[in-house]
């Protein structure tokens, strides 16, 4: 299964015609994008607590395989020692995520630049993820963002949890491309406004021959890893977000990624 899609849906530059017609009401706005693209990564859980009543909405408003990834609180990630997270953990899972059903896909999360690899803590931090969640697997994918995270133990501790490390489009923030969960998490974050798909066609074509690979399960080795181990061979699941860059083009570059993976 490889998804594709963008983050959020609730965005003004992308009203009036330029991905929602013209006069779409705002509250079809995702039953519209749902149709569009095939996932999209809710953020606005990053900044404050939802309503279970709003996850139970959100499933209802979209198709029965469309799938979304949840960004988990900045107040259970910007904390300084991350072993003491365990309760807001909790909380954050239990806030209606699993009113989502069948549809709810990783949970994202993303952690401050400022924030540097401390493997007791960040290992910590890992054990205390939860497995499941009603009975069914959770996956989780990790989002860091300062290049201490660029070494082996790292991408190591990654594989022993089962845990995504993302893989981060971008020129601010550490490209890691190592496999160590049985799912890929990529947020391309690089589009351009001057391209009327955000990134040009060969590099469209280039995401997706990434993404075919990693759903075959390969490796795709043309990007930076912080070790050299591979990660075993099997199909996976991928996740592929156009996300921030030219945030105009993003609904763009989602559908020209997904007719070139056709």
């Amino acid at each position: 299964m490889i998804k594709v899609g963008i983050g959020g849906w609730t965005f003004e530059e992308w009203r009036g015609g330029v991905f929602y017609p013209k006069g779409l009401p705002q509250t079809r706005e995702l039953s519209h994008a749902s149709r569009q693209v095939t996932t999209i990564e809710i953020n606005g859980t990053y900044y404050s607590t939802q309503k279970p009543e709003s996850f139970r909405r959100w499933a209802a408003e979209t198709p029965d395989d469309f799938v979304f990834s949840v960004k988990a609180s900045r107040f259970t990630t910007n904390r300084r020692v991350l072993a003491e997270a365990g309760e807001s953990i909790e909380r954050f899972i239990g806030s209606g995520l699993g009113e989502l059903k069948h549809k709810l896909g990783p949970v994202l999360w993303q952690f401050a630049p400022t924030k540097k690899f401390e493997p007791e803590d960040f290992g910590t931090f890992l054990e205390l993820l939860p497995k499941t969640l009603d009975g069914k697997p959770l996956r989780h994918a990790i989002e860091v963002r300062h290049e201490s995270f660029i070494v082996p133990a790292f991408a190591a501790l990654a594989r022993q949890y089962s845990v995504a490390i993302v893989f981060a489009d971008s020129e601010k923030y550490p490209m890691i491309g190592d496999v160590t969960g049985d799912f890929v998490y990529a947020r391309l974050q690089n589009a351009k406004e001057d391209i009327a798909t955000g990134y040009s066609a060969p590099a469209i074509k280039k995401w997706a021959e990434r993404a075919s690979v990693w759903a075959e399960g390969g490796d795709a080795k043309d990007l930076a890893h912080a070790a050299k181990s591979a990660a075993p061979k099997k199909q996976r699941d991928v996740f592929v977000y156009m996300i921030n860059g030219a945030k105009v083009r993003a609904p763009a570059a989602a559908r020209a990624l997904l007719a070139r993976l056709k």
